[in-house]
């Protein structure tokens, strides 16, 4: 098995389960450099994992033997980065979202698809292994027609967590709540039940968070397969909640909260996948979760590749929950009901 060489841009708060990852990963992916433009992140992250820093983006891209960028610096960064790695032939894992705005997004996908590069999401929740018992179940028939979906995500940020610059604001981070943390349940919930056709919603900014986006979104979601359902996202919901999915079909109902499941099907089986006590993120810490489905994605990444194949959540298929987010948006602020863009 080729072990690939990996460069990683951007050394801030998500780093840590990509970096763990890597080490679990050694055998396979070889991570040769290390960058941020800020010296105490470099100082910072030296400390806490075994991998070499560098100094420069230009260092990273002009290196021919670095075959792929793993990219996590701010939103409003990616499309910039990545035209470069496309540039220069390397494969690019990013972080999520891709971009600020789904047309800098869709330039990035493209960019990526005439190199002829491979482009993969950070999305991770889909590698929970509930969720893929779940769509394991769904398309097995298990739960037959699905009628109702509905997507409830509770958590809580601290006021503190917004007043870091740039953080929950369109320029830097693209929007609030539906971008920068409901996304990856959302995405999960896609992959699930499959495309969203139209929605209609209420957005707010509570009294609880001083920000520029949204904190708070309520809507109600028809989807293509004729199924209805609600999606409710937050970060005021003090101390912080497991994200539940609740699917609703002709020969079973399923509940998947946070990382745990239970199937209640028609015939008097139930099916349970017993939630991850390790599992966090929900509250003041959003990092407290273990790095496994982290790890998964990225080795999901290489194999594809080393398949010629697109990954799990290509940039593609992660437009999507992108287009999803603009008709919620779209939709609460115009006080209609707005089909989702395919």
């Amino acid at each position: 098995m080729k072990r690939h060489r990996l460069a990683i841009v951007g050394l801030g708060m998500a780093v840590t389960p990509h970096a763990k990852s890597l080490i679990d990963l050694a055998e396979r992916v070889e991570v040769v450099a290390a960058f941020t433009p800020s010296a105490k992140r470099r100082s910072e992250f030296a400390a806490r994992f075994p991998f070499p820093l560098c100094e420069s983006l230009d260092a990273v891209m002009s290196d021919r033997t670095i075959d792929a960028v793993m990219i996590l610096t701010p939103p409003n960064t990616h499309l910039e980065i990545v035209r470069q790695a496309a540039a220069a032939g390397k494969h690019v894992l990013l972080e999520k979202p891709l971009e600020i705005t789904t047309a800098r997004a869709v330039e990035m996908v493209e960019t990526c698809e005439r190199a002829g590069v491979t482009l993969g999401i950070v999305l991770q929740h889909r590698f929970r292994p509930a969720g893929l018992k779940l769509r394991e179940l769904i398309a097995a028939g298990e739960l037959g027609t699905l009628a109702e979906c509905s997507t409830t995500i509770r958590l809580w940020r601290p006021q503190a967590y917004y007043d870091v610059p740039g953080r929950g604001t369109r320029a830097r981070d693209g929007g609030g709540v539906l971008m920068s943390q409901g996304i990856h349940t959302l995405d999960l919930m896609l992959s699930l039940v499959g495309p969203v056709r139209e929605v209609s919603s209420f957005a707010t900014t509570t009294g609880v968070h001083r920000m520029e986006t949204e904190d708070l979104v309520c809507a109600a979601a028809k989807f293509a397969n004729g199924a209805i359902g609600t999606i409710m996202a937050t970060t005021a919901s003090y101390p912080g909640f497991p994200e539940r999915i609740e699917i609703t079909g002709d020969k079973a109902t399923a509940l998947m909260a946070g990382t745990g499941l239970e199937v209640a099907h028609h015939d008097g089986r139930v099916t349970r996948f017993e939630p991850d006590p390790s599992a966090g993120g929900t509250g003041a810490d959003p990092m407290a979760f273990p790095h496994d489905w982290h790890r998964a994605v990225i080795a999901d990444f290489f194999d594809a590749v080393e398949q010629g194949r697109a990954p799990a959540i290509s940039g593609r298929e992660a437009l999507k929950v992108h287009r999803l987010i603009d008709a919620l948006l779209e939709a609460a602020e115009s006080g209609h009901r707005t089909v989702v863009k395919a």
